[in-house]
């Protein structure tokens, strides 16, 4: 790539690029990345990337690349298609291609299948009274620590412990293994940042170890005492499509429930915190919403979309195709940005407003085959925590503004303190 791009006739610096990626990770970036955003869609809605491939910035083309049958996701075949596949072959990245997320038909399409609707609604429902008591639990602790100290670490009593605790109770892992579960995602998303430093992938390749020790195990013990839970069950279905190849079923069972698990967590303790925090930024939206909340709904589709957990996801060309106008052969890859299109002027009038009555677009759970898992049960713990949190917390603020990890992909929420 040269140092400057022609791209629908605006001559674009990669330098100029590389500058804006750098403020999307620094501290004032994580803090406020909407000028980032309005920055790089300035640029067009497709932006040369500094490496090759493309950034994608507007609502309509990022809607495209996600839900389009001619974008794939970077799996391995593709991998081993580059001419520097050994930029590829870090165990935690080679890990994680065998997981869902980066499966492209006939795989994904066939492991799909075998979850069937996984949180439909009756699922939920079965999920509710518990969700619902742990809740209240969490928001005692919550209350404990308030009046103790006179300010809490929402993320740490509240945000972290509820996706866990869902997850796990229906996995069936044991509540004691939460804080050990929790702290190796953690150290295991490094491998899925866009260019993962060295030291990165060591701390990722240690947790990803950890990882298939624990669902290996999981799995195994499981198998020697199975149940009614939904493991044993996805158990007996591949035993029967696997009759002959256990260890292949068993392989297949542990990347399912290592992904599953690690993908409910962070995103949507993101969620939850960012959803709490634009609430509290404004104490009149709270006192609003608490007045109203057959509104909370909007109030999360509005969270969703003002800022999404996740800063991008990328996609390769599966044929030469043209996105926005741009030529790009096949195996390019594209690296879609959730916020930047969810701010698209174009598609949400004054986006940099957060507007609970908007009924606004948003693509933060992605589209197509590979639509967030975990949308519905997602929306459920944020609309279970909101509904108990205004009613019990009335005069909830913030005591300080949300600290962040340094990330470009996974977006992260470290600390955020409140107080009453």
């Amino acid at each position: 790539m040269t140092a400057v791009d022609d791209i629908g006739g605006i001559s674009i610096d990669r330098r100029a690029v590389i500058s804006v990626l750098r403020r999307l990770r620094s501290t004032d970036g994580q803090h406020n990345p909407l000028p980032v955003w309005a920055e790089l869609r300035a640029m067009g809605d497709v932006v040369p990337a500094p490496w090759g491939g493309y950034f994608v910035t507007g609502f309509e083309a990022c809607s495209q690349v996600l839900r389009d049958r001619n974008w794939l996701v970077p799996d391995i075949a593709w991998q081993e298609r580059r001419p520097d596949p050994e930029r590829w072959q870090a165990l935690a990245t080679q890990e994680m291609s065998h997981a869902l997320s980066r499966l492209n038909a006939p795989a994904h399409t066939c492991q799909r299948r075998a979850l069937g609707n996984l949180f439909d609604r009756q699922t939920l429902e079965s999920m509710r009274p518990d969700i619902e008591e742990h809740v209240e639990r969490i928001l005692d602790d919550l209350d404990e620590r308030l009046r103790a100290h006179g300010d809490a670490d929402f993320v740490a009593t509240v945000s972290e412990q509820l996706p866990v605790h869902t997850v796990g109770r229906w996995l069936g892992i044991p509540a004691e293994h939460f804080a050990h579960i929790l702290d190796i995602t953690h150290r295991q998303v490094h491998a899925q940042e866009l260019l993962p430093t060295s030291s990165e992938l060591a701390v990722s390749a240690e947790a990803t170890l950890q990882l298939r020790e624990y669902f290996t195990g999981l799995v195994r013990r499981r198998r020697d005492r199975p149940g009614n839970d939904v493991v044993s069950g996805w158990i007996r279905y591949w035993d029967a499509e696997l009759p002959d190849d256990q260890a292949t079923a068993d392989r297949l069972l542990y990347y399912l429930t290592m992904f599953i698990t690690i993908a409910s967590l962070e995103t949507s303790a993101t969620l939850l915190s960012n959803a709490v925090r634009l609430l509290l930024e404004n104490p009149a939206r709270w006192d609003w919403l608490r007045r109203h909340p057959d509104h909370i709904d909007d109030a999360i589709d509005e969270a969703l979309r003002y800022d999404p957990p996740i800063h991008l996801n990328s996609r390769i060309a599966a044929d030469d195709t043209v996105l926005a106008g741009v030529p790009m052969a096949k195996d390019t890859m594209v690296h879609v940005l959730y916020g930047a299109a969810n701010h698209d002027p174009r598609r949400n009038e004054n986006p940099h407003t957060f507007d609970i009555l908007r009924n606004g677009a948003h693509l933060t759970f992605g589209g197509g085959a590979h639509y967030c898992l975990g949308a519905a049960l997602a929306r459920l713990e944020v609309r279970t925590l909101l509904t108990s949190l205004l009613n019990r917390f009335p005069n909830l603020r913030l005591a300080a503004g949300p600290t962040y990890a340094p990330r470009m992909v996974f977006r992260r929420v470290t600390s955020l303190k409140v107080t009453t």
